[in-house]
C-alpha cells in the first residue's frame, strides 16, 4: 500500500519544513511559481492530512523531489488511465502501429533507457520518475499489441532492460512494492524475449528486495535459481556478477563458507582488463576493480580484517561518475572500521556517505547510514 506524501517525506528523513524549502529551491531552479512560504507550510500539512488535494502542478514538483510515482504520492486521487481498445478498428490500428515498429525505433527505446541509466548513475533517480514511467508505458503499450515473435522479441528485450532499471531505482528510493512489480514485468518480458541473461539478471537484483525485507535465505535460493537458469548461456561478466550477488546475500544470511566460495567463483569468472561494460548485458558494469569493492563489502559483512585494505584500494580507483556506488563504498568502509572499533574513521566515512546519498536521493543508502550510525 502507498503511504502517500507523509510516508514519502519521512523516508527521505525530511521534516515538513525541509520539504517546503526543497519546493522553493526547485521553483527557483526551474523558474516555476509556487505559493509563499507560509502558504506552502499550510499546503504540506493539509496535503498530508487529506484536507487538500495535491494539484497536478505541485504533484510534478513533489514526484521529482521525492522520487515517487503518482500512485505513491496521491493514492486516493489516482485514476487508472489505461486506454481500452474500443472496437475492432481501434484494435487493428494499435496492432498495425505496433507491427510497424522497426529496428530504428527499438534502438530509440534502448537509447532512452541508456540515457536514463546514465542520469540515474550520476544524479540519482528522484527527478526521473515521470520520464521512466512514460518510457515504460510506451514499451508496454507496444508489446501488448505486437503480434508476431519477430516484432515482440526486440521490444520485450528493451522492456526487460528498462523495467530492471526502473525496479532498481524504486528499490533505491525505498519504494519496495514498486521495485518488486517492475522486476516481475522484467522477468515476464525476458521470458517473452527468450533472453535467459536478462531473466537471470532481473532475478539476481530482485534478491536484494528479499534481503532488504528480511528474507536473506529466500534471496539465496532466488540467486541460485538464476544461476541455474543462466547455465552456460551467459557472459562471463554476468556470471561473475551473479556469484558476487550470491556472496553478498549469503553473508547477510549468515552463511560465511558459502559466501567465500561464491567470492572465489566470481574472481575466477571475471574477464581480465579494465573494461567494465558487458556488451551483451548493458546494465552490468563489472571489472576487477569493481569486484574488489564488492569483495571488500562482503568481507566487511563477515567481519574480516582484509576488508579495509580492499575497500581503500577500491576507493582510489572508483569511477567518480558512479555517485551511488561511492556512497555504498563509504558505507562499506564505515562498517569495516566499526568491526575494528575504529570509531573516528567510521564517523568520517558516514558523513561522506550521507553527503553522497543526499546528492542521489538514495533512501536505501540513507537507511543503511542511519543503522550504522545507531551502532556507534
Amino acid at each position: 500500500m502507498s503511504e502517500g506524501l507523509r510516508g514519502s517525506r519521512k523516508k527521505r528523513g525530511w521534516s515538513q519544513e525541509r520539504l517546503v524549502r526543497e519546493i522553493e529551491q526547485y521553483a527557483r531552479q526551474h523558474a516555476t511559481d509556487v505559493a509563499s512560504t507560509a502558504s506552502l507550510r499550510v499546503y504540506v500539512s493539509e496535503w498530508e492530512n487529506g484536507k487538500r488535494v495535491i494539484s497536478d502542478r505541485y504533484a510534478v514538483i513533489l514526484r521529482r523531489l521525492l522520487g515517487v510515482t503518482d500512485d505513491e504520492l496521491r493514492p486516493s486521487a489516482t485514476v487508472l488511465q489505461t486506454p481500452a481498445a474500443d472496437g475492432y478498428d481501434d484494435l487493428l490500428s494499435r496492432i498495425d502501429t505496433a507491427s510497424s515498429i522497426g529496428g530504428s525505433m527499438v534502438e530509440s527505446f534502448n537509447a532512452q533507457t541508456e540515457l536514463l541509466r546514465t542520469m540515474d548513475r550520476q544524479m540519482g533517480s528522484s527527478g526521473l520518475v515521470d520520464q521512466m514511467a512514460g518510457h515504460l508505458a510506451k514499451l508496454e503499450e507496444t508489446l501488448n499489441f505486437a503480434v508476431l515473435p519477430e516484432t515482440r522479441r526486440p521490444v520485450a528485450l528493451a522492456l526487460a532492460g528498462a523495467s530492471t532499471l526502473a525496479a532498481w531505482q524504486g528499490l533505491d528510493a525505498g519504494a519496495v512494492e514498486r521495485a518488486w512489480r517492475h522486476y516481475e514485468v522484467a522477468k515476464r518480458a525476458a521470458r517473452d524475449a527468450e533472453a535467459p541473461m536478462y531473466l537471470a539478471h532481473a532475478m539476481g537484483e530482485q534478491a536484494y528486495v528479499l534481503c532488504d525485507a528480511g528474507r536473506p535465505a529466500l534471496a539465496v535460493d532466488l540467486v541460485r535459481d538464476a544461476q541455474r537458469i543462466l547455465g552456460r548461456q551467459g557472459s562471463p561478466r554476468l556470471l561473475a556478477w551473479l556469484y558476487s550477488t550470491e556472496a553478498e546475500v549469503c553473508a547477510r544470511a549468515g552463511l560465511p563458507v558459502d559466501s567465500r566460495r561464491a567470492l572465489d567463483a566470481a574472481a575466477a569468472s571475471i574477464p581480465g582488463g579494465a573494461e567494465d561494460r558487458d556488451p551483451d548485458m548493458l546494465s552490468i558494469f563489472l571489472n576487477g576493480s569493481h569486484l574488489e569493492r564488492w569483495r571488500g563489502n562482503v568481507l566487511a559483512m563477515l567481519g574480516d580484517d582484509d576488508a579495509v585494505t580492499e575497500l581503500y584500494g577500491a576507493l582510489e580507483r572508483v569511477d567518480p561518475t558512479f555517485v551511488r556506488a561511492q556512497a555504498g563504498l563509504r558505507c562499506d568502509l564505515a562498517q569495516a572500521h566499526l568491526a575494528r572499533g575504529e570509531y573516528d574513521q567510521v564517523d568520517t566515512h558516514l558523513r561522506a556517505a550521507r553527503l553522497l546519498a543526499s546528492r542521489t536521493g538514495s533512501v536505501r543508502h540513507r537507511r543503511r547510514i542511519d543503522l550504522l550510525t545507531q551502532e556507534l
